[in-house]
């Protein structure tokens, strides 16, 4: 199907861009926006968009006068009487959605597809009110939708079966990757994010980690581009939180429902970077600053560290490291040594090792994350605050960047990663999704260098499957269980990514 019109309802910052999207592939595009004063505004957001490409040598003058004179604006849904392709991109309420889809279902004809650009809300919600729901499908874009390249797709029990087709066809003629999914709350990169992002809220509330830590575990332990408290800032906890409802509502579960600390501070006004405060302040003070003593004296590493462990390459490693660094090492716990150093996997329980040396209170945990500059120091009840401010010093005069965890399972880095990963696989046991267009909607559409499935299999199933199995048998939080796909591919020693 050859789409020469488009109309796009709504002109906030996703609907300019997806007016642009369409204008630079060659389509018409009406573009409707019922408040004359907002209609201005998102004309500007497109004007602004272009000028810029300009300025950057990616569009000449030339392209963007074609390019805006593609773009017809207009005050009223009977415009889009000639359109083959209609998209609401409005607030994220299903009673305006409808209302919308009442409107295009009137002034379009019969056989014009219509689109809706939710990230979250039932699109067979928004289809039922319409007269002809077999014409009605999910277009979720992202955002900036001129520059990500994730289209989602999503068919209902309502769409006739070609049109999906049809329309992941069109996203490609716009330079997008499309991933079709049916109309299940979230799709897929939602669905995923959002859990993870919740349950970062979680740890950080409930005391077991900082919030500077949670994200540098992320960025540095797992290799994210951004770690999830800072990026809910700038999503927004009040966008989140309607998404985590929304999932909430259809799925159930722990994963879904959300913190209370995300409640508390949406309902304080405490929504992001667009408030200027969320869980991070922003303005004067650096982010993450406004909490440190300046005038504190940093910690002297220790001269003298006793390492034991289990053995293998990540004592030897850091046994190597020290010893480089001018550190004098010992393996007997009876030598005296300024601190004690257990070699620790994320599965170790530290505080045992600890409590078999005649001073618990000087022993600390540290696992090196396998991203590679990254140290988590493991404080069990007994650590005293001077060796865990050793340890940290210790950390830096290694060349790492530390950051504490408690005696828990799966430490820091693995406690976000691996529930994460547990969600995807259940994505794919369920026959929602399959590995590959999880990992494309994840990549494309949240900027992740790696997809889940190639971060599963880079970790190792059977590692995965024994972390959430201590996480299981410490919390009995159904969240934590292991899939039991994730159970037959440990087994079978079978990888899940293509």
């Amino acid at each position: 199907m050859e789409i020469r019109e488009v109309a796009v309802v709504g002109l906030g910052t996703m609907g300019a861009g997806i007016a642009e999207v369409f204008a630079r592939a060659g389509a018409g595009v009406v573009a409707i926006e019922i408040d004359a004063e907002a209609l201005s505004h998102g004309l500007a957001i497109i004007d602004g968009s272009l000028a810029k490409a300009v300025s950057r040598g990616k569009l000449t003058s030339t392209e963007q006068a074609a390019i805006r004179s593609r773009i017809r604006p207009a005050g009223s849904f009977a415009d889009a009487a000639g359109v083959n392709l209609a998209i609401e991109v409005v607030p994220e309420r299903l009673d305006i959605k409808r209302k919308i889809f009442a409107e295009l279902d009137r002034a379009c004809s019969q056989d014009a597809i219509l689109a809706t650009n939710t990230s979250s809300l039932s699109v067979t919600a928004i289809a039922a009110g319409t007269r002809h729901p077999a014409r009605v499908v999910g277009m979720h874009f992202f955002n900036p939708a001129p520059v990500m390249r994730l289209v989602e797709v999503v068919s209902t029990v309502l769409t006739d079966p070609a049109l999906a087709a049809t329309v992941a066809a069109v996203a490609r003629s716009l330079g997008k990757t499309p991933v079709q999914v049916s109309d299940r709350a979230g799709f897929v990169a939602n669905a995923l994010l959002l859990p993870y992002l919740n349950h970062a809220v979680r740890l950080l509330e409930t005391g077991y980690a900082s919030r500077e830590d949670i994200d540098t575990a992320a960025t540095l332990g797992i290799g994210l581009p951004m770690g999830p408290l800072a990026l809910l800032d700038l999503i927004g906890l009040d966008t989140s939180l309607s998404v985590l409802e929304v999932l909430q509502g259809e799925f159930g579960g722990a994963r879904y429902t959300p913190a209370p600390l995300l409640r508390r501070l949406t309902d304080a006004g405490r929504v992001g970077r667009k408030s200027g405060r969320g869980i991070y302040e922003y303005g004067g003070a650096a982010r993450g600053d406004s909490d440190q003593d300046g005038n504190a004296a940093a910690p002297s590493p220790p001269s003298t560290v006793t390492l034991i462990g289990s053995g293998g390459a990540a004592q030897a490693e850091l046994a190597s490291a020290a010893a480089a660094a001018g550190i004098n090492v010992t393996r007997n716990p009876a030598h005296p040594s300024d601190l004690v150093v257990i070699a620790a996997a994320p599965d170790d329980q530290v505080l045992s090792a600890a409590l078999a040396t005649d001073r618990p209170e000087q022993a600390v945990g540290l696992h090196l994350a396998a991203a590679g500059g990254l140290a988590e120091i493991v404080t069990t009840r007994l650590t005293s605050g001077p060796a865990a401010a050793a340890a940290g010093a210790l950390a830096s005069k290694l060349g790492l960047r530390a950051v504490y965890a408690p005696d828990r399972p799966g430490f820091l880095v693995s406690a976000l990663l691996y529930p994460h990963l547990a969600d995807a696989v259940r994505m794919v046991q369920d026959g929602y999704a399959t590995p590959a267009d999880v990992d494309t909607a994840m990549t494309l559409g949240c900027g992740y260098p790696q997809g889940p499935f190639q971060l599963l299999d880079k970790v190792g199933s059977s590692v995965v499957l024994a972390g959430l199995q201590a996480m299981h048998a410490a919390y009995g939080d159904a969240a934590f269980a292991p899939p039991p796909l994730l159970v037959e591919h440990a087994e079978a020693a079978m990888g899940f990514a293509g």
